[in-house]
């Protein structure tokens, strides 16, 4: 009887000291969308490398009695990553890095595509005030329009970080969804006439304008909006290795190993962010869909921008590229020369929608800066 009772004592510390014991509906609501995130990553390959780490931080997030949150550890030393602001300029550097900001200085005037679609931003904005969240949080709704995972992150965790799970998450999603949510837009809001314009190719750009703009730009921008000096910076700082012609290894390194590695812990961290207690609320829904709203009015604004464009050219700007204001870099320029493809076979204008999208990378930072400074 002693065997037994001595048993039965540990078999219930066991019990209670397991996250079993805790376990509640909400964590394993939690748990099946981080799996359905999964599914979305792996079988759809909707953004794999970004929404794979986010699914399973969502996942890890919501096993009871973890204590990832309250000591020290290496999941506690990610969340830091993201809370001081370490990642978003370091995969900001990454992907100036990747970038190639020729288009954009062979054609200057793309730059206010890149601007027009930032209206997005703040028409989720005004749309979230409407619906009861204060102006810190609707400015974090708000950016998620610039379809810019980073920069999102980077404002939320200033502005309203308590939003940082759901916003992160809204931004991601819709990254990558710009292929499924982008098209219809464009083809709803232009003719046939408009999507067969074919645009001239761009002139060549030399290698001291490719190396004085960053320099250029990085001190304007960090001038005028200090609080993004850091983004902003570290954008032009990779595309300086990029275009320098004598620093290969360093632009190698940004890249590739070091954005891969910083984009693992920064979603990662996201993902730890979506335990059930904050996530399953009215607001992440609202969230959700004012972030969805934001995204498609971004990428309508463009598109009329950009017929606005083919007016006042003559019929020389194909609106099209005014999708790839948003500064999902390359994967909306991507989608512009999809659906020019699709009804103008032949016709390819891949780098003049280049010059929008690199803009737009440009112009959501800015746009954040503007609400840090009136709003920070």
């Amino acid at each position: 009887m002693e065997i037994w009772n001595a048993f039965s004592v540990s078999i219930a510390s066991v019990w209670n000291d397991s996250g079993f014991s805790a376990l509640t509906g909400g964590h394993v609501i939690m748990m099946l969308v981080g799996c359905f995130l999964l599914y979305m990553a792996f079988v759809k390959e909707y953004e794999p490398l970004l929404l794979s780490p986010i699914a399973f931080g969502c996942i890890m997030a919501n096993f009871p009695k973890t204590g990832f949150m309250d000591e020290m550890n290496v999941m506690m030393a990610i969340h830091f990553g993201i809370a001081y602001e370490i990642f978003p300029p370091i995969i900001f550097m990454g992907v100036g890095a990747m970038t190639d900001f020729g288009p954009m200085i062979a054609n200057p005037d793309t730059m206010l595509l890149g601007a027009a679609a930032q209206f997005g931003v703040f028409i989720a904005l005004a749309g979230a005030m409407i619906l009861g969240f204060d102006i810190k949080e609707a400015a974090c709704i708000g950016i998620i329009g610039g379809a810019d995972g980073p920069t999102s992150i980077y404002l939320t965790v200033k502005l309203a970080p308590h939003l940082l799970g759901a916003i992160a998450v809204a931004a991601y999603s819709y990254m990558s969804l710009v292929p499924l949510i982008q098209p219809p837009v464009m083809t709803i809001m232009t003719t046939q006439k408009e999507r067969e314009v074919k645009m001239p190719q761009l002139r060549p750009v030399t290698k001291f304008e490719r190396i004085v703009f960053p320099v250029v730009c990085t001190i304007v921008i960090s001038l005028l909006l200090p609080p993004v000096a850091s983004l902003v910076g570290m954008l032009m700082l990779g595309n300086l290795f990029r275009e320098s012609g004598v620093t290969d290894r360093l632009s190698d390194t940004a890249q590739n190993a070091l954005i891969n590695i910083v984009t693992i812990f920064l979603a990662l961290g996201t993902g730890l962010t979506m335990d059930a207690a904050s996530f399953l609320n009215m607001k992440t829904i609202l969230i959700i869909c004012l972030g969805l709203v934001a995204f498609i009015g971004g990428t309508a604004v463009g598109v009329l921008f950009g017929k606005l464009m083919y007016v006042v050219t003559g019929g020389k700007v194909n609106p099209l590229i005014g999708s790839a204001g948003v500064s999902a870099v390359p994967m909306a320029a991507r989608v512009s020369q999809m659906v020019v493809q699709k009804y103008s076979p032949g016709n390819f204008l891949l780098m003049n929608a280049m010059g929008p999208n690199v803009s737009g990378v440009i112009g959501t930072a800015v746009a954040a800066g503007t609400m840090l400074a009136m709003l920070g």
